[in-house]
């Protein structure tokens, strides 16, 4: 996980202007990106579920590079020390719920279902209120509880992670390590994104 958000802070401070120029060369090519970060994630899981590391591995890279160059476009809408901030507050909240989730004997099982629940709530909000709505208090109230959901499923991933290792053997363990760091992953990216529209300073 930590490998992958290096390559994520390279791309974000080296990628953004050429890849912000092709973004506004056409108003399709925003949706092609992520077009292609959601077809690496389905295809990633199907080489996961077929103990296909290497492939997991390259498609967790390449995925890990284009979320960087997404961010460095955001990134510049926004103060280097917000970002920073941000990041340090990212890193603290996740470290906190990783630790429990790890520790903790309570089965957090119990909520995925409230959590996934949640997460397909917020992203049809989002998509609503981006084509739709255009109001800034819904995506307050969405960032909201973005945080609160990423927050529960970082807890969640990690416990799920522990559990995983009583089933890993010499044929599986990179497969079970890279599925738990790419779940982690997105969470701590989505956490940093939805902080980052609550706390952020804008330019």
């Amino acid at each position: 996980m930590v490998a992958a958000l290096v390559i994520t802070a390279f791309a974000a401070f080296t990628a953004p202007y050429y890849m912000l120029n092709w973004l506004v060369g056409g108003s399709y090519n925003l949706y092609i990106l992520f077009g292609a970060e959601i077809a690496i994630v389905l295809i990633s899981n199907q080489a996961l579920k077929k103990n296909n590391a290497i492939l997991a591995g390259i498609l967790y890279t390449i995925y890990s590079y284009l979320t960087g160059a997404t961010l460095g476009i955001i990134f510049l809408a926004y103060t280097g020390a917000s970002i920073a901030a941000v990041f340090l507050m990212t890193a603290g909240m996740f470290g906190v719920m990783a630790v429990y989730g790890l520790v903790t004997q309570r089965d957090l099982s119990s909520f995925s279902s409230i959590l996934i629940m949640g997460l397909v709530g917020i992203i049809i909000a989002s998509l609503v209120n981006m084509f739709i709505l255009h109001s800034g208090a819904i995506e307050f109230i969405i960032s909201i509880v973005g945080v609160l959901i990423f927050v529960g499923l970082t807890a969640y991933d990690t416990q799920k992670i522990k559990e995983r290792v009583a089933i890993a053997n010499e044929g599986n363990v990179l497969t079970l390590a890279l599925a738990g760091a790419f779940e982690l992953y997105l969470d701590f990216i989505n956490l940093f994104l939805k902080l980052l529209r609550l706390f952020g300073k804008r330019k």
